[in-house]
């Protein structure tokens, strides 16, 4: 097997859909190991915008084995600390031990805006990687030499094999497996995301507020050097709501009307979401599938297991997998029906329990919620201890390839 050529055996030319975290990981290790590799994405440049995402446990060891680890810490979020305040703004509670997004912060996990770590990562390939931006599939006819992948804007080209790497709502899954009903599971919360200016004042320091009652609310942190926040505003939904996913003024307006005249700064934070470009509003769900495989067609990250954002887990699984399914692939010479089997062997059990660990911390905000109305409900025996987190987080143990 001669990787300084590229000859890795039958399957060399690989098509990626999706830019956001998996599929530059995934382009940068498949390139590394000599295949060819093209990356198409829907959004006309890599997308802006999205929540701060922690790097954690494996995800920290393949980012060193890229060189992108410095380059990571020397983005990642400085936070000094939170407060929790109630619907006037008087706060209820600080601290400057942990955050509700990042955690400890004195921990070697790396808290950074997804936006900027796509950059990072996709930066790590150089020019080597092809990138079709403004376009999407919109057919894939597998034969036995490979397959025959059909775009809304360039013409038809043939690959050996197609990675699904393109989210929660993915087009691949689509095509190849079948409606996102059949795999979708929905948990009960939505979550929307946007840059507005710091007009809190905000130093390194993130303010939430949780309706009274409720196990949702909003929040907003400084990044980028307190030059701008990021807004989380989220909401109750026992049923999933019907709405286009790219349309994100339809998105808007029904976020409007479901926070509209609470209390805090939600009415400001509102208002800036009119204008913001980067807006992003989705469900907190899993997608459970039997098979993250299918002939010559392969899922990576949120795509073929989402684990939501409740887990904290998604962009440490998706760094993860990538540098898995690269590296059987690597180990199988290119042969695909060995190296898919030897991936899903590999993270099975790894993204079940983090999978379980979304359900725990859920169970954990509501037993928060229920004590706050004066139930009888001991934290401690509600839900299981969250140190089970951190030994989930360590748990994957990469191979060298």
């Amino acid at each position: 097997m001669d990787t300084a050529t590229g000859n890795l055996g039958i399957d060399t030319d690989i098509l990626i859909s999706g830019a956001s975290i998996g599929g530059p990981a995934l382009a940068y290790w498949l390139d590394r190991y000599g295949f060819n590799v093209t990356v198409v994405e829907l959004a006309p440049r890599m997308r802006v915008g999205g929540q701060a995402v922690d790097v954690r446990g494996p995800a920290l060891e393949v980012a060193e084995r890229m060189g992108v680890l410095d380059g990571l810490r020397a983005r990642q979020v400085q936070m000094r600390g939170m407060s929790m305040v109630d619907g006037d703004g008087t706060e209820l509670f600080r601290t400057t031990e942990r955050t509700i997004t990042g955690g400890d912060i004195d921990s070697e996990d790396i808290e950074i805006l997804r936006d900027d770590l796509s950059e990072v990562l996709a930066g790590a390939a150089d020019d080597r990687v092809e990138y079709l931006f403004g376009d999407s599939i919109t057919a894939i006819q597998e034969d036995e030499d490979g397959v025959l992948v059909t775009f809304r804007n360039h013409a038809p080209r043939r690959f050996h094999l197609v990675v699904g790497a393109d989210g929660l709502h993915s087009n691949t899954r689509r095509l190849v497996f079948g409606p996102e009903s059949d795999f979708i599971r929905h948990m009960g919360t939505y979550l929307s995301v946007w840059t507005v200016p710091n007009f809190l004042g905000l130093d390194r320091w993130q303010v939430f507020h949780q309706v009274p009652g409720g196990t949702w609310g909003g929040g907003v942190m400084s990044v980028r050097g307190n030059t701008e926040c990021r807004v989380y505003l989220g909401f109750e939904s026992a049923e999933p709501i019907e709405y286009d996913h790219r349309d994100a003024e339809a998105q808007k307006r029904l976020l409007a009307a479901r926070l509209g005249g609470l209390g805090w700064e939600i009415p400001r934070l509102l208002e800036h979401m009119w204008t913001a470009e980067d807006f992003h509003l989705d469900s907190m769900a899993q997608i459970k599938m039997d098979s993250w495989s299918r002939g010559r067609v392969v899922l990576l990250g949120d795509a073929g297991y989402c684990a939501s954002p409740l887990s904290g887990q998604g962009t440490t699984m998706a760094i993860a997998a990538a540098y898995i399914l690269a590296g059987e692939l690597k180990a199988a010479g290119g042969d695909h029906v060995v190296a898919f089997a030897a991936y899903e062997e590999a993270l099975r059990k790894y993204v079940a329990q983090n999978q379980e660990l979304a359900y725990t911390n859920k169970a954990r905000v509501e037993a928060q919620a229920a004590a706050e109305m004066g139930a009888d409900t001991e934290l401690d025996t509600a839900v299981p201890d969250f140190q089970e987190a951190a030994d989930i987080v360590g748990s994957l143990v990469l191979k060298d390839y």
